[in-house]
């Protein structure tokens, strides 16, 4: 007995031995495991570079962001740079009045730069007289491809409205493109002036005497408008006053030749200015350019029917007037009035200095080349002032066509002449309707000719300057100088 109690003692031990071995094979085990997963997990979040130093732990991928969701029942990509005048409410109907809708894409576009305000083709667009205005972010882009229509009747003109229909104010690095059209439904305002003009008698109930021009610029820089149509402007079609930097190119701008003072590209106070590659055919200038302005090219602009490319009228009402180094060249003009010229009102003060025309082809042209210091309009009762605008340093120079009353008329005051007048390549010959002078009219114009000359008597036209005269013009040249 007792042995069977030692024997089983015995296999109580060997059993506890077995199990204690195993127990301590097992935990060795668990912590080697262990410890290579720690230090493969190590080598992972740290990794060692070739030289053995350890490498920083790669950035976490920044998560691309969602685009927000359009309110309900917008159309409008919310992180586009397009601002489709029809996601802001625009009908594009023509008689609703989508004015609300330009303004607030205007207002939306202004503060993202490279920005679009589209106004889509296949619509018209019936907008009240507004200011689009600025500074706004650079690179604004107003893209015309439908149709923007004016208030067609002069009593739905609001007496704010009255200076212009489209203002642009204070923008910069600014541009209207597009392949639409700005028609500014002027026919009542022209038939009201028409009227009033022809018959005293007639009164028409509560018109105007101011009439809005269509698109105007004011205040702005560095401003493109390209390839538009712009038609039937009340006054002026496209008008830029205290701008800088403007650039017009391949736009087209009619209204019919009965409509009166409509002039196609107004200019006042503004400088570094080039039109180009434009057809311009309205009731008066195709291009005006009044006081205050400087460095102007135009080029390549085909003119007519209208009143020409005029400088003025300057020196309204005895006021001062300064316009300098404009260049008209490569021009056509066709069935005009007058080609290119430089009106003056009568004692007015100031200077019109260092002005070229040159290359340009006339039609039918009434009188191609005009200077008047002694312009007065018809309406107006002018009295008899001594005084002018002294007129200096103009040179025409290959002007060829024809013409329908008189080649030349240069009119300046005795009081202060025309000096430094060149005529060089002057080739001007009657047009089949002619009836006028063929005579070249020179008074008081000082300066040079140089062949070929037709007709003759351009070549006894101007007188030769003498040392009076200069000093005349330079006094009147030092108000401008002075920036009166």
């Amino acid at each position: 007995m007792k042995g069977n109690q030692c024997l089983s003692i015995l296999y109580l031990f060997l059993f506890l031995a077995s199990f204690y071995v195993t127990f301590l094979v097992s935990s060795v085990e668990a912590r080697k495991s262990s410890a290579l997963s720690h230090k493969k997990h190590h080598k992972q979040k740290h990794g060692k570079g070739k030289s053995g130093r350890y490498c920083p732990p790669p950035a976490t991928p920044t998560p691309t962001p969602t685009p927000t969701t359009p309110p309900s029942g917008s159309t409008y990509p919310v992180m586009s740079n397009n601002f489709n005048v029809l996601s802001f409410g625009a009908k594009g109907n023509g008689a609703t009045d989508d004015s609300k809708a330009l303004l607030e894409a205007w207002e939306a576009a202004c503060k993202v730069q490279g920005a679009t305000v589209e106004i889509p083709s296949g619509y018209k667009f019936f907008i009240k007289p507004i200011t689009l205005q600025g500074p706004c972010m650079p690179h604004l882009v107003l893209q015309i491809d439908g149709t923007v229509l004016a208030p067609p009747k002069v009593s739905s003109w609001p007496e704010s409205g009255l200076f212009q229909w489209i203002n642009f104010k204070w923008v910069q690095n600014f541009t209207i493109q597009g392949s639409g059209t700005v028609d500014g439904q002027g026919s009542e305002w022209w038939v009201s002036s028409q009227s009033t003009t022809n018959k005293k008698s007639y009164q028409p109930a509560k018109i105007p005497n101011m009439k809005p021009s269509a698109l105007r610029f004011y205040g702005s820089n560095s401003i493109t408008v390209r390839d538009i149509t712009i038609t039937n402007s009340p006054l002026c079609h496209l008008k830029f006053d205290n701008s800088i930097g403007v650039q017009v190119h391949n736009v087209t701008i009619s209204s019919p030749e009965d409509s009166p003072n409509t002039d196609g590209i107004h200019l006042q106070n503004s400088r570094d200015v080039e039109i180009h590659h434009s057809n311009i055919g309205c009731g008066d200038d195709c291009v005006s350019i009044q006081t205050g302005c400087s460095n102007i090219h135009l080029h390549h602009i085909t003119c007519g029917p209208g009143h020409g490319i005029s400088l003025g009228g300057l020196g309204k009402d005895r006021s001062v007037a300064c316009v300098s180094d404009i260049v008209v060249e490569n021009i056509i003009m066709q069935n005009t009035l007058f080609g290119a010229r430089i009106k003056t009102w009568p004692g007015g003060i100031g200077s019109v200095k260092n002005v070229s025309f040159s290359n340009i082809q006339v039609s039918d042209v009434k009188v191609p080349l005009i200077i008047d210091q002694f312009y007065c309009e018809s309406h107006v009762h002018c009295k008899n002032q001594t005084g002018a605008i002294a007129i200096s340093n103009i040179q025409y120079s290959k002007i060829v066509g024809t013409y329908s009353a008189q080649p030349i008329h240069l009119a300046c005051s005795n009081d202060i002449p025309c000096s430094d007048v060149d005529l060089i390549d002057i080739q001007l010959t009657p047009s089949p309707r002619n009836r006028g002078l063929q005579q070249a009219l020179c008074l008081n114009s000082y300066g040079t000719t140089k062949a070929p000359l037709v007709p003759r008597s351009i070549d006894y036209c101007l007188r030769e300057s003498h040392r009076l005269v200069r000093r005349v013009q330079s006094s009147h040249e030092r108000i401008c100088q002075l920036g009166y």
